[in-house]
């Protein structure tokens, strides 16, 4: 069997894994081979992983701000449907809540990041965070500030307003609303471009760990996926059957049967938007939610509905990274953790790679060090199939059960028997422009 030797035209998932493998090799070499393997590290392997991780920095608040604003103004447009609006964007925080205490009690179980050597045995200091500095972040008396200084909180804040005030005045607000959505395709080139560099910024990033503190620094990565694992899987088997149970009033295994094509295919795929015209075709033609309101819903779920991504992983992520780093955190920490997990979904969505952004901007947030960002790489492909399924899971369940809730269900369609999805769409209408390619 010939092996393509030319490196960019392998997959994305396989370019990290080679950089990866690459990184802990030549880490591995300094750290025993090298009199002081800390120092080379410092001086030839951080400056160009401080310089991808800035990168990650850049384009954060930008695209926080114009994500929110046109998903705000997409509102313009469902008009009789407010309520069901209202419901869905509701169920979405709700159930976004759900898994994000998911995760972060799988965390406190499991404690992925505690007593593993020397890194650990850094003490990190941080300022204690307190509740006036969590409403000062929320609403900041300078927006301009709160962008330089990378309060997504505050920006997240101004751009819910924002949105909301280019809706209420109508037309007036329809071409600032057109610009910000131009202004967020380009930032979704731009973090495509930055996600393209992720192979070679983990190179330099976890080659830097290795390097200074050995590959035994690796050993930890499996503990941490059986805890992202685990909180897929508790939300899996008992989050959404109960809520779809006793809020739905339908029956979980169906569900699951209905929605399967698209549920494997977004565990293969690792990917949502891949995943939605697909998902949308099994809402319409097999869990009878009526095509008005999934063509609606399962965009906009598309877009900012992400309990893998979005919830669970950074809320397992940043207890990770506090236990590795020796980092204490109070109980203020742990709500800002869940309050950024949450609310920082929408700003992810329809973004390559949203779990990197999600990620980045939790740790942000709570002013944890973005280095460990390189270090989780290490895993992403393999726990990225379950945060995706996880996704598109909620995705899919929150519709049905609004619907249900209305009324609006086509309950003979979602019980009848099913059997292959088909080949031909049926008339579903057309989903939103296609976002910029997201890697494996």
């Amino acid at each position: 069997m010939s092996v393509n030797l030319r490196v960019w035209k392998w997959q994305f998932w396989q370019q990290i894994v080679l950089s990866l493998v690459l990184g802990v090799a030549v880490g591995a070499v300094i750290n025993n081979t090298a009199a002081d393997g800390s120092k080379i590290a410092t001086d030839w392997l951080d400056p160009f992983g401080d310089v991808y991780v800035s990168l990650l920095k850049i384009v954060v608040v930008p695209l926080v701000f114009a994500a929110i604003v046109v998903s705000i103004g997409r509102l313009r447009h469902v008009g009789n449907v407010a309520r069901l609006t209202g419901k869905t964007l509701g169920w979405f925080v709700i159930t976004s809540a759900i898994s994000t205490a998911v995760g972060l009690g799988v965390a406190f179980l499991i404690n992925p990041g505690k007593g593993l050597g020397q890194l650990a045995s850094e003490k990190t200091e941080t300022d204690p965070v307190t509740w006036t500095q969590v409403l000062h972040n929320l609403f900041p008396s300078n927006i301009v500030k709160a962008m330089a200084d990378g309060n997504v909180l505050g920006v997240v804040t101004f751009a819910v307003l924002f949105g909301a005030a280019l809706v209420a005045v109508g037309e007036r607000g329809e071409r600032i609303t057109a610009l910000v959505d131009d202004l967020y395709g380009v930032m979704q080139n731009v973090v495509w471009w930055v996600v393209r560099l992720t192979p070679v910024g983990s190179f330099f990033l976890i080659g830097s760990v290795v390097a200074t503190y050995g590959p035994s620094t690796l050993e930890p990565l499996a503990k941490f996926t059986g805890a992202i694992y685990l909180a897929v899987a508790i939300m899996l088997v008992v989050g959404y059957p109960v809520l779809l149970r006793v809020f739905g009033r339908v029956s979980p295994l169906k569900f699951f049967r209905n929605s399967w094509p698209a549920l494997q295919f977004a565990f293969v795929s690792s990917s949502s938007m891949a995943t939605l015209p697909i998902a949308q075709r099994v809402q319409i033609e097999r869990n009878g939610v009526q095509p008005a309101y999934a063509s609606f819903a399962q965009p906009l779920g598309a877009t900012i509905k992400f309990d893998g991504c979005g919830a669970i992983y950074p809320a397992v992520a940043a207890v990770f990274v506090a236990q590795y780093m020796n980092i204490h955190l109070g109980i203020a920490d742990y709500l800002l953790i869940a309050l950024a997990a949450v609310i920082g979904q929408l700003g992810t969505g329809g973004t390559p790679g949203p779990a990197l952004v999600a990620l980045t901007l939790t740790l942000t947030t709570v002013g944890l060090p973005l280095t460990a960002v390189g270090y989780l790489i290490a895993i992403d492909k393999i726990i990225d199939m379950a945060r995706t399924l996880l996704n598109v899971t909620g995705q899919i369940a929150i519709p049905v059960i609004v619907s249900r809730s209305e009324k609006l269900l086509d309950e003979d369609l979602f019980n009848a028997p099913k059997g292959d999805l088909g080949t031909a769409p049926k008339d579903v209408p057309a989903a939103p422009r296609e976002a910029v390619p997201v890697p494996a």
